[in-house]
């Protein structure tokens, strides 16, 4: 099947599994901005587990769901990451510094040379990540600590020298031509 034949989607929005609704519902509307939009109950062939709807968005009744039933015990957490983009970096650096008032675990801001990036850990252990692009494309997986105590101007000179140093690099438009080109939308 080619990529031209796959009628065409986007990403909506993730659930996640946890043990405490109210704890997890409370960092996320408290700590991260999200707006219950919708919670309640519902019985499943597992049993009946309660989901809380949040989102960010006015137009996107859901962005995130919070579903009962995670059991209290870590095992292994077959999600990676939740990702969130922000809009500027003056975002991403008013996150960082909320997120270490909060005394999240695993605060951890790096750049990826595409982008900057501040993860760290929910209440429950998911790793959750808060990014800006960059308008440069370098070769991946690339993952350097970011000093956050740099100015802006510190920040983003840094960030541009070691993007200019990493394998493929090359400005963003340039990378995004030549993957339209290669997924058949040019």
């Amino acid at each position: 099947m080619s990529l031209s034949s796959v009628p065409p989607f986007s990403f909506s929005h993730v659930g996640i599994f946890v043990t405490d609704v109210a704890r997890m519902e409370d960092f996320y509307t408290r700590v991260l901005g999200f707006t219950v939009t919708d919670h309640g109950d519902l019985e499943t062939p597992r049993g009946m587990v309660s989901l809380v709807f949040l989102s960010r968005d006015p137009r996107e009744h859901h962005q995130l769901v919070l579903v009962s039933g995670r059991p209290p015990e870590r095992g292994f957490n077959l999600i990676n990451q939740i990702s969130f983009r922000m809009a500027q970096f003056a975002g991403l650096r008013q996150m960082h510094q909320r997120l270490e008032h909060e005394a999240v675990q695993e605060l951890s801001p790096v750049s990826h040379g595409n982008a900057l990036s501040v993860y760290f850990r929910d209440p429950e252990g998911s790793r959750l990540e808060f990014f800006v692009d960059t308008p440069w494309y370098v070769a991946q997986p690339l993952r350097i600590p970011m000093d956050m105590t740099l100015t802006d101007a510190q920040l983003w000179s840094w960030a541009e020298a070691e993007a200019r140093k990493a394998k493929g690099y090359k400005p963003l438009g340039e990378w995004q031509a030549a993957m339209a080109r290669k997924m058949g939308q040019t």
